[in-house]
């Protein structure tokens, strides 16, 4: 049987892959920007159960190509654990291309580059990774407990291995008192970092983010995401800013689409239609 226990979270991109839960809930969980996992106890679940679950899977859907691990950081399962069960989904799926999951910092930190070459080797392809921010200030806020030095060195270390590595930034992390300083030092980090992948969202307080939080406007997130872009200097990196959280949908590639994206921002911005006194239309949550 093939077990799903709620909340279960996969990125929008993995839409059409088979789902397995290799653990319950988020290791770390003190993040006051993330609300997706409060209330549940970190689970790592036991092999034997897993395998179970994969044997259900392929003969339900023996064509299967993409798998997710979830939940919040299932790379930090550790090699490991990691290794058999990434070789017991190849046997299983004869037509396995890829397997996906979320990562951070820490979990890419804790593998030898030995480690991270032989779990690209069986198939382990795309890390989901969040930057949040490039201000240290603003992550310790957070209580995000990841230095942005650390990750810009962890996802190039991954990208190095060969991992396509996904890093999410949060528009509005730092609120109006650090919007400046959260926008430069993102684009910082992000210029070093050079990742594959790149998506912004714009953050959804579950609560007071820190002391002093104040949220940005609508028109003050379309602003900052604007300066945020206007200062990227990347290279073959494809963008994403289509989460429903966004009041202006966008993608593209850099460098090629830069100035098309800062274009429809600026006409977001001079249409007449965001909200300058408070959040805007949203989602309840990301």
């Amino acid at each position: 049987m093939i077990r799903c226990r709620e909340p279960l979270y996969r990125p929008p991109a993995e839409a059409g892959s088979l789902i397995l839960q290799a653990a319950y809930g988020c290791a770390h969980n003190r993040c006051t920007f993330c609300g997706m996992y409060k209330g549940v106890r970190y689970q790592v679940r036991p092999e034997a159960e897993l395998f179970g679950e994969i044997s259900e899977a392929a003969r339900l859907y023996p064509e299967t190509r993409r798998v997710f691990l979830a939940d919040g950081n299932a790379l930090g399962l550790g090699y490991d654990r990691l290794r058999p069960l990434l070789e017991r989904l190849a046997e299983a799926f004869p037509r396995l291309a890829r397997v996906n999951l979320y990562a951070n910092c820490r979990s890419i930190a804790a593998l030898t580059d030995g480690e991270l070459t032989g779990l690209r080797r069986l198939k382990l392809n795309t890390l989901y990774t969040g930057l949040e921010s490039g201000s240290q200030r603003v992550l310790d806020l957070v209580h995000k407990g990841e230095s942005a030095a650390e990750t810009v060195r962890q996802v190039r270390r991954a990208e190095a291995a060969g991992f396509t590595c996904s890093v999410m930034v949060l528009v509005g992390l730092g609120g109006q008192s650090y919007s400046e300083e959260h926008a430069d030092a993102t684009a910082a980090a992000l210029n070093l970092m050079r990742p594959t992948l790149l998506s912004a969202l714009r953050v959804i307080p579950p609560g007071v983010l820190f002391d002093g939080f104040r949220e940005l406007t609508e028109y003050q997130a379309v602003g900052e995401l604007h300066r945020l872009i206007g200062l990227l200097e990347l290279e073959r990196t494809v963008f994403r800013a289509d989460h429903p959280s966004n009041p202006a949908p966008l993608a593209g590639r850099f460098p090629q689409d830069k100035y098309r994206l800062l274009a429809e921002l600026e006409a977001t911005r001079r249409g007449g239609l965001l909200d300058r006194d408070g959040p805007g239309r949203r989602p309840f949550a990301l």
